[in-house]
């Protein structure tokens, strides 16, 4: 199909998937269990982390980690110390383990006490086209203090060819103000023109029987492909089409 047709028969496909319903299925449930933005966020960022594999699982665990943090993640990020790791010892999704789980808490505490928050890392090495080198540069802040070396691998490095799906999915999440009610927009200074969407098999495969991609990797040069074709659909919120990608891809085979 031609672009104006591509474009019509995604805007529909956004209208379909970008609305409350999608909250219900979607991990992005556990930050809405919030009203608070510190909380948002870090709930946001937990729940993003350990986004791969079954939904369903990963929904459970969310809830089993709020209840961990005593359902008010900030004030428990804030206050989290060793002493507290032996709370965590139970909770396990996947690779990612409360070993893991206590270095995040951890990097987050030193974010928000020492840098000036998430919004504020995120924001200093965005450019004005891309999102990309602010998550390397994330990543550098985040694992800056003495850590496992096992943990490095949650956090994806897209200067090291990797789509970071997870991270972009966050960033989607915190910037993108849809007026939907899904993706919450608390972030003011990144725009949603400057986001990349959240590449995984689902859209990635259905971008490329829409002839968005042609790299058949799901890596860091299939995003900026990816980001290419969907910035000439719309260049002042591309990722929207990230619903209609995952959408298509999730509930209707395509």
């Amino acid at each position: 199909m031609d672009n104006a047709a591509l474009k019509s028969f995604l805007d529909e496909k956004v209208q379909a998937y970008n609305n409350p319903k999608f909250i219900e299925t979607d991990p992005i449930q556990i930050p809405h269990l919030f009203s608070r933005r510190e909380d948002i966020e870090i709930a946001g960022f937990l729940i993003a982390t350990i986004a791969w594999g079954n939904r369903k699982s990963i929904i459970n665990n969310g809830h089993k980690l709020m209840r961990i943090m005593g359902n008010s993640p900030y004030d428990y990020v804030m206050n989290f110390s060793d002493e507290k790791t032996e709370e965590l010892a139970n909770f396990v999704h996947r690779t990612f383990n409360h070993q893991d789980l206590a270095y995040f808490l951890k990097a987050l505490q030193n974010i928000y006490k020492n840098h000036g928050g998430l919004e504020k890392v995120f924001t200093q090495h965005t450019t004005l086209d891309s999102t990309q080198p602010a998550i390397h540069n994330f990543k550098k802040i985040f694992f800056e203090l003495p850590h496992p070396a096992r943990t490095q691998k949650h956090v994806s490095d897209p200067f090291k060819n990797s789509a970071a799906k997870r991270i972009n999915m966050f960033l989607r999440w915190m910037v993108r103000k849809d007026n939907s009610g899904v993706d919450f927009g608390i972030w003011q200074k990144i725009s949603p023109a400057q986001l990349s969407c959240p590449l995984d098999v689902h859209s990635g495969n259905v971008a490329r029987k829409l002839q968005l991609l042609n790299r058949k990797q799901n890596d860091a040069k299939a995003l900026k492909e990816l980001d290419k074709s969907l910035r000439k659909l719309d260049s002042m919120d591309p990722v929207k089409y990230d619903y209609a990608l995952f959408g298509l891809g999730v509930f209707e085979s395509f």
